[in-house]
């Protein structure tokens, strides 16, 4: 499987995940430069427990880098490390996205578009990474 069908699995799948991503998300021309950075969520109770945008447990169980540039989707990152994912939080103000797959296929996801948050998730891996 290649990063882009893994990465439209994870989008379009059970799993709760959300998606930090630069621009909007279309996974179907892969145009221009974007970073995504996916953090899958525990599962677990559905109810939202008093938390914004309708998650109840926050807990992240799995980090994820996925980049595209042109065309090309790579996998740059991934970790289920327990003390490398604590390092990365779920921001408050996630909110419904849509999400174009590979497929041409629009799904609702969550997930949040900044550049800065993506950049601090980033340099987070780095730091991760090295340590």
């Amino acid at each position: 499987m290649n990063a882009a069908e893994e990465l439209t699995g994870l989008l379009s799948g059970t799993a709760r995940v959300v998606v930090i991503a630069r621009k909007d998300v279309n996974l179907k021309s892969l145009a221009g430069e974007n970073d995504l950075v996916v953090l899958k969520m525990a599962e677990g109770s559905l109810a939202a427990g008093g938390r914004g945008g309708g998650f109840g447990e926050r807990r992240v169980v799995m980090v994820a880098h996925f980049r595209y540039v042109n065309g090309s989707c790579e996998k740059r990152f991934e970790t289920t490390d327990e003390k490398r994912v604590a390092e990365f939080e779920i921001p408050y103000h996630v909110a419904r996205m849509p999400l174009t797959l590979s497929d041409g296929a629009e799904a609702m996801g969550y997930g949040v578009v900044d550049e800065d948050v993506v950049k601090e998730m980033l340099s987070k891996m780095t730091t991760a990474s090295s340590a």
